[in-house]
């Protein structure tokens, strides 16, 4: 894996940290009052996807190793284009349910070739 390749791997990693730091102890209710914590949590989703994007056209691989990669890209196409079609119940769903999975996946791939 080329060096820029493995840094998007950490820039992905580390907005999903960021992701979980926003949102420890915020309850979703919280959260889909709050214009902050949504766009917080939407410009690190903007991140992950962009730097996924990125990494996948250089390193066909990782399209094995996250299989939600081609999703992810589209959900920041969406985040991004789509801005004011944003469901921030569908947001919230998503981070809960698929973050820990996805950083997950991303570690071990920064660990397999780091």
């Amino acid at each position: 894996m080329n060096p820029k390749t493995l840094k998007r791997l950490e820039d992905a990693r580390d907005a999903c940290t960021r992701i979980g730091n926003f949102l420890n102890g915020i309850p979703r209710e919280t959260f889909l009052e709050s214009e902050i914590h949504r766009a917080a949590v939407e410009r690190q989703l903007e991140i992950i996807g962009e730097a996924l994007g990125i990494a996948s056209k250089t390193d066909q691989a990782l399209v094995e190793s996250i299989p939600d990669l081609p999703r992810i890209v589209a959900l920041r196409n969406r985040l991004i284009h789509g801005y004011d079609s944003v469901d921030p119940e569908l947001v919230w769903d998503l981070v809960q349910t698929h973050l820990p999975k996805l950083q997950s996946q991303l570690q071990c791939s920064i660990n397999s070739h780091s």
